[in-house]
């Protein structure tokens, strides 16, 4: 079976964030496929509302509802610093018990200025050796630190973010990249094979969008 960055990707654990939560199967098949659920703060209140059961509940706890705090106080695990979000502490808890493969659902939507936060900090948590992704109902987020190569279909409509790397090239797309200073820049470009590799000295952020029969739109 041909390799593809969207798909092949198997996470240790998932966090859910508190944005839109998805209804697109490739997003919702990592809530079956894992057993370590992490859920960020008041996101459980829906998540549990919904018949699931998380195997953690990380934030500082301040959206959380009386009841599942009473409820579920056995996993609910408590951080009160209030200089990063409850993503970041999810995702620095897991880091902690050496997880390092990490699915995030919910990171997009509701909220715009949570979106943007959510997402850009994604290559901040290569520092912790973690591999943290956002996968939203059209498409995925994945952070990157110098060359790399990635799988999917030729057609497929990707967007590269800079996020200081320097001496940026890429083979496999339509459009040549370059040092953006802007993140609107690498956006809507297009792969033309069944590979597209990014070289650069320090880190980005790739959005690969899903193909046509996993469009939101097909739901």
């Amino acid at each position: 079976m041909d390799k593809n960055s969207i798909t092949d990707f198997t996470p240790e654990a998932v966090i859910i964030d508190a944005g839109s939560f998805p209804v697109n199967p490739i997003a919702l098949n990592w809530l079956d496929d894992c057993d370590r659920i992490v859920c960020c703060d008041g996101a459980a209140n829906r998540f549990i509302a919904a018949g699931r059961r998380p195997w953690r509940i990380v934030g500082d706890c301040d959206s959380l509802s009386p009841e599942i705090m009473r409820d579920y106080s056995g996993i609910v695990r408590r951080n009160p610093d209030q200089e990063t979000n409850d993503q970041t502490k999810s995702v620095h808890y897991l880091a902690d018990k050496g997880i390092g493969r990490i699915a995030i659902l919910g990171a997009t939507g509701i909220r715009e200025d949570h979106t943007i936060g959510n997402i850009s900090l994604l290559p901040d948590y290569l520092s912790l050796g973690v591999d943290a992704r956002a996968y939203t109902d059209y498409g995925v987020f994945i952070p990157a630190d110098g060359d790399r190569e990635f799988h999917c279909a030729a057609g497929t409509e990707v967007s590269i973010f800079n996020f200081g790397a320097t001496g940026m090239s890429a083979t496999g797309l339509r459009y040549p990249i370059r040092d953006f200073t802007t993140w609107w820049q690498g956006t809507l470009n297009v792969t033309t094979g069944s590979t597209f590799t990014i070289r650069a000295r320090g880190r980005y952020l790739v959005f690969i969008n899903y193909p046509p029969e996993y469009s939101f739109q097909s739901v």
